[in-house]
């Protein structure tokens, strides 16, 4: 098991796991060491909710110095690909929480899973069932209302097994049969009202291609992964909890041996960000969103792409800490430990996203000179850059006003202003466009006694703004992003009600960015803070030396207006 050299991956000792689990291990129930596991279906991106519940396993593992497993539950043949497998297992490594050689896949597991089926049967507590799904839904009963046994529940166990043994054989049609635990029709808990444990899928897997045509539910198949591995405590999300008992149900009757243990934690919910694969999968196969790593999805690869860093997510978990319940997080914590961590790492540079002209009417036509201008106030180890300085420069269109307001304190007529790491200038003229009015250059003297960082300044301006040299500025593209979501969509994914509320302006593109020359060349995934936009990374997808692409990661300041807190 290795661990992110950047990050400190520990469980807090007061964590209610961490705290439960030690308990438990006073009695020593485990003759073996600590393993725990995370274990994703392949048929989607791993996502932020993901990392939460990733961190909780590997860093109990840690804590009590055992194993943790990525185990691909990969035993629905409909929607998984090595595609997802492959990403799953980046994706967790970019975070720091490599499992080494501990990488297993369900169906590896699929001759045992059938052969405990085949024992459950042989023991009177499995059957083979014909009910249609309506008929095994209006069987159930309801929350307040008991089950009522299937017609099929009493057939023996020799024609429980050459039925089953016919299902293997793909002898039914897909939904024709399935293989019930048999437990309790009258269970308070539905999920204990004879459960399906096996079902028919006649379609060809990724990984065993026809070998098999009935595979296990997850809730049958998880528990026997699990004691095949040697996990000792199977952690997941609070939703989880009710179905622990068929859990414990499946070890007990299959007499296993100091079975590993369900434990559930909190499920950490994000304002304004869905994570539910049931919303995600159509936002991408219906080109709403471009791919599983567009910047605006909360998935691990758009978060990597947009420029999130693996310490900035691990320091928002561990943020949120202790989570016993179903519980919402507003998102500006997330944006507020991705700032803590790049403040002090990456380089302030100038770039201007809507450049107005200015002309230095006596900076000597020709002459450039190169200034020096740190680069990053917090960080005083990460030194200076060379900034080039000419007659043309490009500043930002709402850093001047020609009809100034109350508390402006940038450039308008006749006022002075503070170039960024250069001189004092003074606007002396404004060029407008004669069919619109619309000012297009503004035409300025400088002071040469007043260069940043000479000492001459004996005088005082009140604003400082950034600029770029025009005949130096690498030209780019800028992305900002916003709520991909104008609300938060009901429970139902298939029909249009989420589509309706796609935000129009989730992306913004900004063509024509003009950026100081120290970006040029710098390499996909680099980072930046552009002064006073935000935080910038070059994009790993669409950018190229010669069209340089810039998402914005996060603002400077808290974009959604929300103190951070949880509920």
């Amino acid at each position: 098991m290795t661990v992110n050299k950047e990050a400190d991956i520990e469980a807090s000792n007061d964590h209610f796991i961490y705290k439960l689990i030690k308990d438990e291990l006073q009695n020593n129930p485990f003759e073996r060491s600590m393993c725990t596991r995370f274990p994703p279906e392949p048929n989607g991106y791993l996502h932020i909710g993901s990392a939460y519940a990733i961190h909780t396993n590997y860093a109990i593992a840690r804590q009590f110095d055992g194993r943790f497993h990525l185990r691909l539950d990969d035993t629905n043949p409909l929607k998984e690909d090595m595609e997802y497998v492959n990403a799953i297992i980046e994706d967790i490594k970019w975070l720091g929480y490599d499992p080494v050689e501990h990488i297993y896949f369900g169906s590896d597991y699929s001759a045992d899973i059938y052969g405990a089926a085949v024992d459950l049967i042989k023991k009177g507590k499995a059957y083979v069932c014909d009910l249609t799904p309506e008929e095994m839904a209006e069987y159930r009963g309801t929350l307040t209302s008991p089950g009522k046994n299937s017609p099929y529940r009493d057939r023996t166990p020799d024609e429980n097994l050459a039925l089953f043994e016919a299902m293997k054989q793909g002898r039914f049609p897909g939904g024709a049969k399935v293989l019930r635990a048999k437990i309790d029709m009258a269970s308070p808990n539905p999920i204990m009202r004879d459960p399906v444990i096996y079902r028919i899928i006649h379609a060809s897997h990724y990984r065993t291609g026809n070998e098999w045509c009935i595979y296990p539910m997850y809730d049958f198949a998880h528990p026997i992964q699990d004691a095949i591995e040697g996990i000792t405590y199977s952690l997941c999300s609070i939703e989880f909890k009710s179905h622990r008992p068929l859990y414990e149900w499946v070890l007990s009757e299959l007499a296993c041996p100091q079975p590993p243990r369900q434990r559930e934690f909190g499920r950490l919910n994000i304002t304004g960000v869905i994570t539910s694969k049931r919303f995600l999968r159509p936002m991408v196969e219906e080109g709403h969103v471009d791919g599983w790593d567009d910047p605006r999805l909360p998935t691990l690869r758009g978060l990597r792409r947009r420029g999130f860093t693996p310490e900035s997510i691990i320091g928002f978990i561990e943020a949120v800490g202790n989570i016993r319940t179903e519980s919402t997080v507003d998102i500006s914590l997330l944006d507020h430990c991705l700032r803590q961590n790049l403040k002090d790492k990456t380089s302030s540079i100038m770039a201007v996203l809507n450049p107005l002209k200015v002309i230095i009417t006596n900076y000597p036509e020709g002459q450039e000179e190169w200034l020096t201008v740190e680069n990053n106030s917090e960080n005083d180890s990460m030194g200076s850059r060379e900034v080039p300085f000419s007659k043309t420069l490009f500043i930002e269109r709402d850093d001047f006003m020609e009809h100034p307001v109350k508390g402006f304190h940038r450039l308008a007529p006749g006022s002075e202003v503070r170039l960024k790491g250069a001189y004092f200038i003074r606007c002396e003229e404004i060029v407008k466009d004669p069919a619109t009015g619309e000012v297009t250059e503004l035409r300025c003297t400088y002071d040469p006694l007043t260069k940043s960082g000479t000492g001459f300044n004996a005088r005082k301006v009140k604003g400082t703004i950034h600029w770029v040299s025009g005949s130096h500025a690498i030209n780019a593209e800028v992305r900002l992003f916003d709520k991909l979501l104008l609300e938060e969509p009901g429970a139902a994914a298939d029909g249009e009600e989420w589509r309706s509320r796609i935000n129009p302006a989730s992306k913004t593109i900004i063509r024509d960015v003009l950026i100081e020359p120290y970006a040029k060349g710098t390499a996909p995934g680099q980072s930046f803070q552009f002064i006073r936009h935000g935080y910038f990374c070059v994009d790993l997808k669409n950018s190229t030396i010669e069209n340089p692409v810039y998402n914005r990661i996060v603002p400077l300041k808290d974009s959604w207006g929300k103190k951070a807190n949880v509920q």
